[in-house]
């Protein structure tokens, strides 16, 4: 199972949500920033560095807010950790996306979310979780 650890990061009531580009897999979907825990890593060591290398930000990982566990149709099953990240330093940077936004959570499910992320996203614009 594929270890993926992902940021809320909340500025002003909204959410940064990113869209992928073309050339990666599930292009052009949105998502929250974030990535694969490496081999050894603990979680949020994991989000600092690809907040990071993401966005150029250094993060301070708040508490995990929501775990889930999917399984795509082609049986490849991942589980995502959601952390709130709401102080950072730095300015947000977009070094590997095609868009970044801020979103309010009412208006989440306008994006074309991963199918893992669905949801979470459901969730947050029901108001839950922050």
């Amino acid at each position: 199972m594929k270890r993926v650890v992902a940021a809320l990061i909340l500025r002003e009531g909204k959410l940064l949500v990113c869209q992928r580009t073309r050339h990666q897999t599930m292009p052009l979907k949105w998502e929250f920033p974030g990535g694969k825990i490496e081999e050894g890593e603990q979680p949020r060591d994991a989000l600092r560095r690809e907040l990071e290398e993401e966005l150029g930000i250094f993060a301070t990982i708040g508490n995990e807010v929501r775990r889930i566990q999917h399984e795509y149709p082609n049986g490849g099953m991942v589980e995502l950790r959601f952390f709130l990240v709401t102080d950072y330093q730095r300015e947000i940077e977009n070094r590997i996306f095609r868009e970044i936004q801020w979103a309010e959570p009412k208006d989440l499910p306008q994006y074309d979310f991963l199918e893992a992320d669905e949801i979470l996203v459901r969730e947050l614009a029901a108001g839950q979780l922050i």
